[in-house]
């Protein structure tokens, strides 16, 4: 009986090895899709915002991509826009890897955006050579070579202090000439009408 027990072990054990192996993938196998996942972040940063090829997209995002926003979701085409309309202000725009991880399907990664707005309006705000230097983080899901999910966080506050603070004497040149001008304009105003009166009176 025990051998029986024995025999049967040795028959049944590879079988069971053999469906673990399939149904878990094993560490190399694991690491080196870990490593694809970082490679294709990391063209993200490199060809799609630092060098511009846009088209990149269509061979790394998956179509039916989610950019998982705070309030709302954004589609593949909205996102791009979005990268397209930061490319388009800010052409020198730098985005620089600080740490990139990668755990299964997910890949997270620090970075840092450098450029100076002299292209296209802004959330509406003209091109006056601000520069811009942001961190944040993007944690993406890619699945079978394609990205199908993002989350993104930045500290939107800290880019419009940037805004304010290098605007700040412009803005208040600009409402110094204004002020003289009102000013000029007001005293010719009066001066005209105080002539008026002198006539009429007289």
């Amino acid at each position: 009986m025990g051998k029986t027990l024995l025999l049967l072990f040795m028959a049944v054990a590879p079988l069971g090895a053999a469906f673990a192996a399939d149904s878990v993938p094993s560490l190399p196998a694991l690491a080196s899709q870990e490593a694809r996942n970082k490679a294709i972040a990391g063209r993200v940063f490199e060809e799609i915002f630092n060098q511009g090829k846009f088209q990149v997209a269509d061979e790394i995002y998956a179509t039916d991509f989610v950019n998982r926003g705070l309030h709302r979701n954004f589609d593949l085409q909205e996102d791009q826009a979005a990268v397209h309309a930061e490319k388009k202000a800010f052409p020198d725009l730098k985005m620089t890897v600080i740490l990139m991880a990668a755990e299964g399907d997910l890949v997270t990664v620090v970075w840092v955006f450098r450029g100076t707005h002299t292209g296209a309006a802004y959330y509406g705000l003209p091109a006056m050579g601000v520069k811009l230097e942001l961190r944040g983080i993007t944690v993406w899901r890619i699945v079978d070579g394609k990205i199908r999910e993002e989350w993104t966080s930045f500290d939107q506050l800290q880019a419009a202090q940037q805004f304010a603070t290098q605007l700040k004497w412009p803005l208040l040149g600009f409402l110094f000439v204004a002020l003289i001008l009102v000013w000029a304009l007001c005293t010719v105003i009066l001066r005209l009408r105080r002539t008026q009166l002198a006539k009429a009176t007289s």
